[in-house]
């Protein structure tokens, strides 16, 4: 596949990158996580106001950009490439993805409006959690006297405790509603997660007896749809991130010397190099392509999202490591940027489901039992000694 931008999407993704190379270097990013500001108010404005970013997948008459996943994807690119902290992800692209696929009229025409225009921070507690297994969540609906209550707790809500507005997928009546519940509203208790990746937050959303207005119908379907679209984001992401790796790993390995000549020049950083190369590569054609699927053809972009992500999530993850080993003991240290790009990818690998889970995915879609043809996804470093480009 030809993963070339057109010029348009070049000069935004452009765009894009010079803006946070300006504002969102790696000292700001730092600033932030030491800080636990969770986001840096300044650049989040800019980003909505100037940029328009927040409002790219939002639909012209609500104010938005009505663009598609495909310029979406190269603007998640460079924040994965930058690190930018956040609740970009959580609100631009999952929140948006399940209130227009709830119908976006109404109280989802509002919060549409009020993402766009950067008033509003909204993200979405899956009743399957972010590891695409179920059970993560207990949160359940009942009406009662025309008024809708959730109980329950959900896990692991991406930027759960930084949103305005949490939309809460729960059972209701034999099926799935998508539920708006107000940041300040009476029973919602929002406790902050540690995790691994220092630049994303997380909380557990505890709901007891919360008043919430219901959005649309049965979303079930559209639970799905917005799964896919994280999933394609994540995969975006990761591959930005691993550009970065790449440049990261090839520069320090011309720079640093060693026995009098730069590192690069001896075969085994070349072979480190070479593995990153591959797999920045084919992580850039896989996740190119999911954005393009999600943006022409909704009917296969649950397959498109199960691809990428089975072959992003390990192969980025060692893409990752392998920078680490070029940089050697440098590569360790706190000081240097290698660990956060590391701790950022290995969250992602998880996000949205690891490889084995979408590697029976796959093996669903194309009618096949899991593992008799979908294995596990080839490792870089074994066709590193090739230099073909790799193509999908």
């Amino acid at each position: 596949m030809d993963h070339e931008l057109a010029p348009e999407v070049s000069e935004l993704r452009r765009t894009v990158r010079a803006f946070l190379e300006r504002k969102a270097p790696e000292s700001a990013v730092r600033r932030v996580v030491d800080e636990g500001l969770g986001r840096d108010a300044e650049v989040w404005d800019q980003l909505a106001r100037q940029l328009g970013l927040h409002g790219l997948l939002v639909p012209e008459e609500l104010g938005g950009q009505g663009t598609s996943f495909v310029e979406m994807g190269v603007v998640l690119e460079e924040m994965g490439r930058s690190l930018l902290p956040g609740p970009f992800f959580s609100n631009a692209v999952l929140a948006v993805g399940a209130l227009t696929a709830s119908g976006a009229d109404g109280l989802a025409a509002e919060l549409l409006t009020a993402i766009a225009e950067g008033t509003t921070i909204a993200t979405v507690a899956f009743s399957e959690g972010l590891t695409g297994r179920p059970g993560e969540s207990t949160a359940t609906a009942r009406l009662a006297e025309g008024t809708w209550r959730l109980n329950g707790q959900v896990e692991a809500v991406l930027d759960g405790r930084a949103a305005d507005v949490l939309l809460v997928v729960a059972p209701a009546g034999g099926e799935l509603g998508l539920f708006a519940v107000p940041a300040d509203s009476s029973g919602l208790e929002r406790t902050p997660l540690a995790g691994l990746d220092l630049t994303r937050e997380f909380a557990r959303v505890r709901l007891t007896d919360v008043e919430a207005r219901r959005i649309g119908g049965d979303f079930t379907s559209g639970q799905r749809h917005v799964l896919a679209l994280g999933t394609v984001g994540i995969a975006a992401e990761l591959a930005g991130a691993t550009q970065k790796i790449l440049e990261m790993a090839v520069d320090y390995a011309k720079l640093r010397e060693q026995f009098g000549k730069p590192i690069g020049s001896f075969q085994a950083v070349k072979h480190l190099c070479a593995d990153i190369f591959v797999t920045a590569e084919s992580a850039l054609a896989v996740a190119r392509y999911a954005a393009r699927v999600a943006a022409e053809d909704p009917e296969g972009l649950v397959e498109a999202a199960a691809l990428a992500k089975a072959y992003s999530s390990e192969a980025c993850t060692l893409a990752a490591e392998r920078n680490i080993q070029v940089h050697g003991g440098i590569g360790f240290t706190w000081e240097h940027p290698a660990h956060l790009y590391l701790r950022r990818i290995k969250s992602g690998e998880l996000l949205f489901g690891d490889s084995a889970h979408h590697r029976e995915e796959l093996a669903g879609l194309l009618g096949l039992t899991a593992g008799s043809a979908v294995g596990p996804v080839a490792r870089p470093a074994v066709r590193a000694a090739s230099a073909e480009p790799v193509r999908v």
